[in-house]
């Protein structure tokens, strides 16, 4: 059955292009994501205070990836420790967070998260909230790094490769 799940990931042309990669992911789209500005622009965003995050909004088939394993996954490409902050970009709208849709996905991604406190020292300070609203972005933002090969992401084209290659099964560490 395809589901789905909003992910803020930080910038979110690497992050689209990472989940695109991720076998049992279907389809991706970006927008923003929680935010108080209806239909905002990615130059609202970017320049004013919208309240919005840069955000995935991904469909996947859970008969081949659980939300469970794809969360596992997207933890790989964000430091969750980062408040408002992933690699040079920093801002509010690019914080962490995961966006539900559901009770049973906001349970599985707030049990996700606690595992994850488990790993680090600092806190994890992913937010975890039901979805308010999502907008799509622009046209030429969509599949950003597939039409702009060089541009600039936190995501390496190195952890990009790993989604590729990753196979139901195996290891949610991509990082070793």
């Amino acid at each position: 059955m395809i589901r789905e799940i909003y992910l803020a990931g930080g910038c979110y042309w690497g992050t689209q292009k990472f989940l695109d990669s991720i076998q049992g992911v279907t389809k991706t789209e970006v927008g923003f994501a929680n935010g108080s500005v209806p239909s905002p622009s990615y130059e609202q965003v970017k320049h004013t205070e919208t309240g919005h995050a840069e955000t995935v909004h991904v469909f996947y088939d859970d008969s081949v990836i659980s939300l469970k394993t794809l969360l596992e996954l997207f933890f790989n490409i964000i430091d969750p420790t980062s408040l408002n902050r992933q690699g040079a970009d920093h801002g509010t709208q690019y914080r962490t967070g995961i966006y539900c849709l559901n009770d049973s996905d906001l349970n599985t991604a707030q049990t996700a998260l606690k595992d994850l406190q488990k790993r680090y020292t600092s806190p994890v300070v992913v937010e975890c909230l039901p979805l308010k609203c999502f907008y799509t972005a622009e046209e030429y933002h969509q599949k950003y790094l597939d039409k702009n090969p060089g541009g600039y992401c936190h995501v390496s084209l190195g952890m990009i490769q790993k989604a590729k290659n990753w196979k139901p099964g195996d290891s949610t560490d991509l990082r070793k």
